[in-house]
């Protein structure tokens, strides 16, 4: 599978300024398999070190941390050479060895020319309880295939292309092709091995067999957040915020019989682990958004279109045969494919507007950053005059000079009411800027 993170892999083997790169992201969405390929491709050989399978081998990182003493050791429990410039160091689940982690910043400093990279479950969990090494590491993070990766996968590359070109008026045939595979995208998912094993199958159900399989392997981590959470708690919260999306979230919403600080920390480790997405309110009238986001006041999404439709439980015979894709599960599968999709073109800084007042609440889905302009974005079926919060909006932040709303209908531009109307399938390439 062609991946956006090939090329970002690419760039960072070339950078003068290389630092060892960790490589984040939830469970299963293709880290390994991404940095083995690229490995392969790119060095004479992969020095792979997996600390979660092989607990006997984080002896290697006691003491001190001297890398060549490091590198020195790992030649003899891999029996290959690890040579700066012809080999990869692959360090897999290094969560698993806090002390991994620490070592990098020496790696940076000591040894700047082995291409080291780290990748891992639960991460951030690591790196909540050590001494980080700041500023001498480097992040990607990478995400279940977005649609046109999805598209490439499947061997629909003209169609991916288009996708990821400027967003633009279409034919009808082309239009309803795109909206034809973006429908079965919506319920196979993101998750690698589930599109996978629709390629080889051409069965939707074999990923929905593997759908199941992705989500008891996260609830199993569940025991491994103890004794930060209780496993119980949070599948209630994971299961609760699945049939949330697009809806703003109070914690005691989340689980019965729980606390609202143990429901705030259940949601917090869930969101560490990569699992959900937390998606702050903000005020709109000024840069950069982050700095007024509410983190009282959110919405969440899942990691993955296709984990939702399993985790909901939702009517596959009834919602699939749905022809407007914003009909699908009430309009909230739409918004997570939306959400999504600008998790990667905006880099995870997604957010959202509410104004709540007694007379008149308002409330837009996504807020967005594009080239230094900040853009509302709806995600609705309805004509221009139907859309309250969006024009109130742009009426109330006259620094945001249009607005975006993703929808089944063609694409159009209606200038007067500064507002474009843009298919779904174009949610990444409409909002990731020059």
């Amino acid at each position: 599978m062609k991946r956006f993170i090939d090329l970002e892999l690419e760039k960072w083997k070339s950078y003068k300024r290389r630092k060892p790169l960790i490589l984040r992201g939830a469970r299963q969405v293709g880290k390994t398999y991404s940095i083995k390929r690229f490995g392969q491709k790119f060095f004479d050989n992969v020095a792979l070190l997996d600390l979660e399978r092989n607990p006997d081998w984080h002896r290697v990182f006691n003491g001190d941390l001297n890398p060549r003493r490091i590198c020195s050791d790992l030649e003899v429990l891999l029996k290959q050479k690890i040579i700066s410039g012809r080999t990869l160091l692959f360090i897999d689940e290094i969560q698993a060895c806090p002390n991994a982690i620490t070592a990098l910043r020496y790696f940076y400093e000591e040894l700047p020319d082995l291409h080291v990279i780290a990748a891992g479950s639960l991460l951030e969990f690591a790196m909540k309880d050590i001494s980080f090494p700041v500023g001498r590491v480097q992040f990607i993070h990478l995400y279940p295939l977005c649609f046109a990766e999805y598209l490439k996968a499947t061997g629909n590359d003209e169609a991916a292309d288009i996708i990821l070109g400027r967003p633009g008026p279409l034919s009808q045939a082309v239009h309803e092709l795109l909206c034809t595979e973006l429908r079965r995208y919506f319920f196979i998912g993101g998750m690698p091995e589930c599109i996978s094993a629709f390629i080889e199958t051409g069965s939707m159900q074999e990923s929905f067999e593997v759908q199941a399989e992705i989500c008891d392997t996260y609830r199993m981590d569940f025991a491994k957040y103890s004794p930060r959470a209780d496993k119980h708690c949070l599948n209630s919260v994971f299961a609760t915020v699945v049939q949330n999306v697009g809806q703003q979230i109070k914690y005691s919403q989340l689980g019965e019989g729980y606390s609202n600080p143990t429901l705030k920390k259940a949601f917090d480790l869930l969101c560490l682990a990569n699992v959900i997405k937390k998606i702050p309110s903000v005020n709109p009238s000024g840069l950069p958004l982050g700095a007024t986001a509410n983190q009282k006041i959110f919405k969440a999404l899942i990691v993955d279109t296709g984990l939702m439709r399993h985790l909901s439980r939702m009517p596959v015979d009834v919602e699939y045969r749905k022809t407007h894709l914003l009909n699908i599960y009430r309009g909230a599968m739409a918004e997570q494919f939306v959400g999504q999709e600008l998790s990667i073109s905006q880099k995870e800084n997604i957010y959202y507007w509410s104004r709540r007042a007694k007379s008149s609440s308002a409330e837009v889905d996504f807020v967005v950053t594009i080239d230094g302009r900040i853009y509302p974005v709806e995600v609705k079926s309805g004509s221009s005059g139907r859309l309250k919060s969006l024009h109130l909006f742009l009426k109330t932040y006259q620094n945001c000079p249009t607005g975006f709303v993703f929808s089944m209908r063609p694409y159009a531009e209606l200038p007067e009411k500064n507002i474009v109307f843009i298919p779904l399938y174009f949610a990444f390439s409409a909002t990731r800027g020059s």
